[in-house]
C-alpha cells in the first residue's frame, strides 16, 4: 500500500469511529496561562481528530477575546478575585465566594451531565477552585465512562509549599482516587513538579511526562518592518516591576537597540497602564505598547529577542519559535517562575535576570538587552527535542479512549 492510500485508510477508519466529546477544566482566578494552556490542548486534539469536539470551562474574564477554532468552545464561569490577603472575592457578582463558588460547581456539574464528555481534562487543580470540582469528579467515577486527566505544568511551586498546600486543599487525595492519569506538561529531567508530594507508587505509575507544548503562528498579522525586541509580562496582572525597568533602560539610554514592541496583556490596567503610557509617549517611537494581543505568536516570530517573566506559556512560545530570551522571574507568591528560569538556564535554553545575583537595575537591563544577539537560540541547546507534548497528548487520549466502552 503506497503513502496515500495508507494515509485515506487511517483517515477512514478515524470517520468511522465515535465522536469524542473532551472537556477541559481552567480554573483561571489569575493570569491566562490556564486558559491558553486548554486552548492549545484543545486545538491540537480536535485538530487532529475530525470527530472530536471540546469545551472548555474556564473563569477566565477574559476568555471572549480568544478566537476559538472549529469545535472548540468555551463556557465562562462567574469570575474570582485574589486580595493580598490571600482571601477571594468574586469578580462581578457582588455575592460571598461560598455562594459564588457553589454557583461554579452547579454550573460545572450541568455541563458535564448535559455533554457527557469522555475525557475531562483538570488543570493543575485536583479538586478544583476551593474543591469545587469533588463532587462532578466523584460522580464521575461512579459512573464509570468519563475517563479523567489532571494535567500539570512542569513547575508548580517549590516543594515545601507545594506539600503544605496539597495536604491543605485534599489535593493528594484526589489525585490518587479521582484521575486515571496524571499528564506532566514538561520532561522529567527539566523539573519533577511532584517531587515532595507524597503520592503512591501506584499514582507515580500513572504519570506521563509529556513534553513541552509546541506553539504554532495560527494567524499571519502585521508586525513592524524594522527590528524589535518583544517585551512581555503574560497576563500582566504581575507584570508592572518587569515592565517599568524595561522603560527605564531605554529611557537611560537612548543608543538602546533595536526598538521594543511591549504587550501588556489585559491584567494591567488603570492608573499603572497610565503612568507606562505616558512614559512610552515620551520614547518618541523607540518603545510601541498595546494592551493586549491575542494573535502574539506573530510577534514573537517577528522578534530579535523576547524579554519577559517566564510564565509557562511564554516559555513554551520562546522554545517553538527559537527566540534568544532574558527571563526577569517572579518570586512571590509562588517560586514556580523562578525554579523554571533557574533550569532553563542551566541547560542553555534562556538567560535569567535574577535579582540576587545581577541585581534588578536599570543597568542589568541595559546590559540584558544589549547581550541578547549574543546569546545562543534555545535551538543550540536541543530545544526541539524539549517540544513533543501535543504529539503525546494526542497519543495518551486515543490510548484511554480505546479502553472505554461504547457510550
Amino acid at each position: 500500500m503506497d503513502e496515500r492510500a495508507e494515509q485515506e485508510a487511517a483517515q477512514d477508519h478515524r470517520n468511522d469511529m465515535p465522536p469524542r466529546r473532551i472537556m477541559f477544566y481552567s480554573h483561571d482566578t489569575f493570569g491566562l496561562g490556564h486558559l491558553r494552556r486548554s486552548r492549545t490542548l484543545a486545538t491540537a486534539l480536535t485538530q487532529s481528530d475530525p470527530q472530536t469536539s471540546a469545551i472548555i470551562l474556564t473563569g477566565s474574564p477574559v476568555a471572549g477575546r480568544f478566537t476559538f477554532p472549529e469545535r472548540v468552545d468555551h463556557i465562562r464561569l462567574p469570575g474570582v478575585t485574589k486580595l493580598s490577603d490571600g482571601s477571594y472575592v468574586s469578580q462581578s457578582l457582588g455575592t460571598g465566594i461560598e455562594d459564588t463558588t457553589s454557583l461554579r460547581a452547579g454550573l460545572i456539574q450541568a455541563a458535564i451531565e448535559r455533554y457527557e464528555p469522555d475525557l475531562l481534562v483538570v488543570d493543575k487543580e485536583p479538586t478544583g477552585f476551593r474543591g469545587e470540582l469533588l463532587r462532578t469528579l466523584k460522580g464521575l467515577r461512579q459512573r464509570g465512562h468519563t475517563r479523567t486527566v489532571l494535567g500539570l505544568r512542569d513547575v508548580l511551586d517549590e516543594p515545601r509549599s507545594l506539600a503544605s498546600e496539597w495536604e491543605r486543599k485534599g489535593a493528594t487525595r484526589a489525585a490518587e482516587d479521582l484521575y486515571d492519569e496524571i499528564w506532566v506538561y514538561g520532561l522529567r529531567e527539566m523539573y519533577d513538579p511532584t517531587q515532595g508530594l507524597p503520592l503512591s507508587h501506584d499514582a507515580r505509575a500513572r504519570m506521563h511526562w509529556t513534553g513541552y507544548l509546541r506553539r504554532a503562528l495560527a494567524n499571519e498579522t502585521d508586525v513592524p518592518d524594522s527590528p524589535y525586541i518583544l517585551v512581555t509580562p503574560g497576563g500582566g496582572g504581575d507584570g508592572a516591576a518587569m515592565v517599568s525597568l524595561v522603560l527605564s533602560a531605554y529611557e537611560q539610554d537612548p543608543t538602546l537597540a533595536p526598538n521594543a514592541v511591549l504587550v501588556y496583556g489585559p491584567f494591567l490596567s488603570g492608573d499603572l497602564r497610565e503612568g507606562f503610557d505616558a512614559r512610552v509617549a515620551k520614547l518618541n517611537g523607540r518603545v510601541t505598547a498595546t494592551g493586549f494581543d491575542r494573535h502574539i505568536e506573530a510577534l514573537f516570530v517577528g522578534a530579535e529577542g523576547v524579554i519577559s517573566m517566564g510564565g509557562y506559556n511564554t516559555f513554551c512560545e520562546v522554545l517553538s519559535f527559537d527566540k534568544r530570551a532574558v527571563i526577569v522571574p517572579r518570586t512571590t507568591p509562588r517560586l514556580e517562575q523562578w525554579l523554571r528560569a533557574s533550569r532553563a538556564e542551566e541547560m542553555g535554553l534562556v538567560r535569567m535576570l535574577e535579582e540576587t545575583r545581577d541585581g534588578m537595575t536599570t543597568r542589568a537591563m541595559i546590559d540584558a538587552i544589549r547581550n541578547l544577539p549574543q546569546q545562543k537560540k534555545p535551538s543550540e541547546a536541543g530545544a526541539n527535542d524539549l517540544l513533543g507534548g501535543l504529539d503525546t497528548v494526542i497519543a495518551r487520549v486515543n490510548a484511554l479512549m480505546t479502553q472505554m466502552g461504547p457510550r
